[in-house]
């Protein structure tokens, strides 16, 4: 099942830890209770509240399937961003910034050492991978298989379909948080217009594009994206006109063609194209060992 509800938890966790770790006053930010407590701790609570928070969502959609989860998680995108906007007292429409000045130790000045951040961003992904790829292989994760694919029947075995829902948004939401601390303690700053709606679209266009069948199409697709965001957009063709520019510049149509083509020639993403070459050159291999092994026969 898709869920829309990924990015408000992403940034429900930078918010927490901009207002648990900032200081206010000199050299403080304008925005946030600036709580001012230590990195490490606020990146413990950031990541417990964010699962809470999750596992609170997943309660309320756990019930509805299809069209109607969709619009459920995608209307929790919608509440995180206009509570994020309008209670100025955490966020603001401005958002909270200085948040890269009140990192951990271990991971020190981002602005003096970025390659820190950088190798614990990989770390953590890396992680995360290998635990999903773990969890997919327990008995939880089969019957989380099996709730997804086939959630009547599941029931009929007697498994709570509800309660399995909720869980595995509880460890999306996990996830999210760590996503969310990792990109504040980047950026520097997080605000609603990091959780808004066209940001919600982004995720979803990343996934399709990598795959939604397999774990590695998140990060193909995110990588995907972000080459095309960074390099594709200037790509230009002397005389073409629009400055020079393929596409005048629009970064969305690029993506939205790159979209179409992916949707209508492999559902199943890049990873679904991908599967299919392997199992196409796996089955030529096969025919050519039938046929030699014929051969062989027909000589003996």
């Amino acid at each position: 099942m898709v869920s829309l509800a990924q990015t408000a938890l992403f940034g429900i966790a930078g918010v927490i830890i901009g207002n648990l770790a900032t200081k206010g006053g000199a050299g403080g930010t304008s925005k946030g209770l600036h709580l001012g407590w230590d990195p490490t701790v606020a990146l413990v609570v950031a990541v417990v509240m964010t699962t809470v928070i999750g596992l609170i969502f997943g309660a309320v959609a756990a019930r509805s399937a299809g069209i109607y989860f969709l619009m459920i998680t995608l209307t929790f995108s919608v509440i995180a961003t206009y509570t994020l906007g309008q209670v100025t007292n955490i966020s603001g429409f401005s958002g909270i910034g200085g948040i890269s000045s009140y990192t951990p130790g271990w991971i020190g000045d981002v602005l003096a050492h970025p390659d820190r951040l950088y190798y614990v961003a990989l770390a953590v992904a890396a992680a995360v991978y290998l635990l999903i790829r773990y969890i997919v292989r327990t008995p939880f994760g089969l019957s989380l298989q099996g709730v997804r694919d086939d959630p009547v029947r599941m029931a009929s075995l007697g498994y709570h379909v509800p309660l399995h829902r909720t869980l595995a948004f509880g460890f999306a939401a996990f996830i999210a948080s760590l996503g969310g601390i990792l990109y504040v303690w980047w950026s520097g700053q997080i605000s609603p217009g990091n959780v808004d709606l066209p940001e919600t679209i982004n995720l979803l266009i990343m996934a399709v594009i990598g795959g939604l069948f397999r774990i590695e199409g998140a990060w193909l697709g995110a990588f995907v994206f972000i080459v095309i965001q960074n390099y594709v957009r200037d790509f230009s063709v002397p005389g073409l006109g629009f400055g020079g520019t393929l596409f005048g510049g629009s970064f969305n149509t690029i993506v939205g063609i790159i979209f179409l083509v992916i949707v209508l020639a492999s559902p199943g993403g890049l990873m679904g194209a991908w599967d299919r070459i392997v199992a196409e050159i796996a089955r030529r291999r096969g025919l050519m060992r039938t046929a030699d092994e014929s051969a062989a026969g027909a000589g003996n």
